[in-house]
């Protein structure tokens, strides 16, 4: 894994508070951003004003990258869940830092891959049915030194576009088959290959 702290030589990361806008959908991406410390939501605003949660950053990841990239306008949101350290990183800093460190240029590359397979999935997954939905979420999802994935079934509904009554059924579903361990804002994955073969059958 590539050391992102490469990226911050010789400067400072912003302060965010819990709450704060990082950057908006729509807005012209002029930077992408390196997540420090703390965590961050990334979501889709519908015109209904709607949110769809996509993903929750943690210390480590990289933001807004794709659309920096491509230089179209963001497709999403981010706000602190919580005090945040993020650096902010323009074209120029980042032609510099390629300079100096040539080999953060695969791994950004590899980053930026992942992070248009996970949009597409997202696309993807819209049709599937909930319990599929729910899977291949948890699947994406880090997990904790102890194997808990800290979630809520309201959380998990935000993410995969569907209500909480329908997460905890699917929840209890996969429960049900083996697959997973159900607790207290949280899911232990029990049998990871019998999960993903069950993603790739929807």
């Amino acid at each position: 894994m590539a050391d992102w702290n490469l990226l911050v030589e010789g400067r400072s990361p912003r302060k965010y508070q819990a709450g704060q806008m990082v950057y908006l959908q729509g807005t012209h991406p002029g930077c992408f951003y390196y997540l420090i410390s703390g965590s961050v939501r990334s979501f889709i605003s519908s015109s209904a004003g709607e949110e769809r949660v996509l993903a929750v950053h943690r210390a480590g990841d990289l933001m807004g990258e794709a659309s920096f990239f491509d230089g179209c306008p963001r497709v999403t949101s981010a706000m602190a869940l919580e005090e945040c350290s993020i650096l902010t990183i323009n074209q120029a800093q980042l032609d510099a830092a390629f300079q100096h460190h040539p080999e953060l240029a695969l791994p950004m590359l590899q980053y930026l891959a992942r992070t248009v397979r996970m949009l597409s999935n997202h696309v993807g997954a819209a049709s599937l049915p909930a319990q599929q939905r729910v899977a291949r979420w948890l699947l994406g999802q880090p997990v904790g030194k102890d194997g808990v994935l800290k979630a809520t079934h309201e959380g998990i509904g935000q993410a995969v576009g569907l209500s909480r009554v329908s997460v905890s059924r699917a929840l209890g579903e996969l429960a049900a088959l083996g697959l997973v361990e159900l607790g207290y804002r949280s899911v232990i994955i029990l049998d990871r290959a019998q999960l993903e073969v069950l993603t790739f059958d929807a």
